[in-house]
């Protein structure tokens, strides 16, 4: 029978197996250790790399429990009782502009009652589109989602396209990738295969990004397009601070500000009505991520 502490025991050792991946990779930062606890239950362990490629990373594990906060019981339309959510978030900021930003989240989330359900997912944000990079990305996402169920990677795409959007700039976050919430039990699916499906796409977050990583630590870059990563880092804050449903549910469980904030660049822009000169990469960027009414 799979437990709680089960999913929680397994999300700290893939949070362990990450950084473990993400330092070698990185070749010089390794990971800074905060043990927090929350006053109404649990706690988790935020890590945060300032490294030589990832100019500001964090990989966090929480496992948090209690009395279920009213605004999260309103927002996910559940009555009031005790609750119990654990799971690992990755955001990483490189220092190469030509390399993307990536965001991977997994969770689990159930009531006293018995409910539960899985979510998480895994997106892409370059600073450059690279269309080679992005059908890899998503080619990678697709192979994951197939080995459970091949309905599983349409609809979650285009739920991560729906999701990862600033409506208040008619522009996608990035080139999307997979994103799911509320996976419960639903014939065919038990809690057993929802929990391999989302410990595949846990184990998907390296052998996805390190080649991205790898293949663009050392491009060499000017000021040209450390200004263009900055306003695009811009775009990145104003998604996870307007819209960002995971940056609501940490805030509103009293979560670890610092743990819940880890996500924002070190450094960001916004420049007057900045337009990309015609014809050069920026404006190319700007095209994929426009979207078109």
């Amino acid at each position: 029978m799979l437990s709680k502490e089960d999913i929680a025991g397994w999300m700290e050792s893939l949070q362990d197996d990450i950084c473990r991946q993400l330092s070698a990779a990185d070749g010089q930062g390794s990971f800074r250790e905060d043990r927090w606890q929350r006053p109404a239950g649990g706690g988790g362990r935020t890590r945060i790399l300032e490294g030589r490629h990832i100019e500001k990373g964090g990989v966090n594990f929480s496992a948090v429990w209690g009395p279920l906060p009213e605004k999260i019981g309103q927002a996910l339309k559940v009555d009031a009782g005790q609750f119990f959510a654990t799971g690992v978030s990755i955001v990483l900021h490189p220092s190469n502009p030509y390399v993307p930003i990536i965001h991977m989240n997994v969770r689990y989330f159930e009531m006293n009652d018995g409910r539960w359900w899985f979510g998480g997912g895994i997106d892409l944000t370059p600073h450059y589109v690279n269309l080679e990079e992005a059908r890899f990305f998503h080619e990678t996402l697709q192979t994951a989602c197939d080995k459970h169920d091949e309905t599983y990677y349409p609809r979650f795409k285009q739920w991560a396209d729906d999701y990862f959007y600033l409506p208040h700039r008619k522009e996608t976050r990035g080139i999307g990738g997979i994103f799911f919430d509320r996976l419960g039990p639903e014939s065919p699916f038990t809690k057993a295969s929802r929990w391999a499906f989302v410990q595949e796409i846990g184990q998907t977050f390296c052998p996805v990004y390190l080649p991205l990583l790898a293949a663009n630590k050392d491009r060499p870059f000017s000021d040209r397009e450390s200004h263009w990563q900055s306003l695009r880092r811009g775009r990145y804050v104003e998604f996870n601070l307007l819209w960002d449903k995971g940056t609501k549910f940490g805030l509103d469980t009293d979560g670890r500000t610092a743990s819940i904030l880890m996500s924002l660049p070190p450094m960001a822009q916004w420049p007057y009505e900045f337009i990309p000169e015609p014809g050069s990469p920026e404006e190319f960027t700007q095209s994929i991520l426009a979207v078109r009414a």
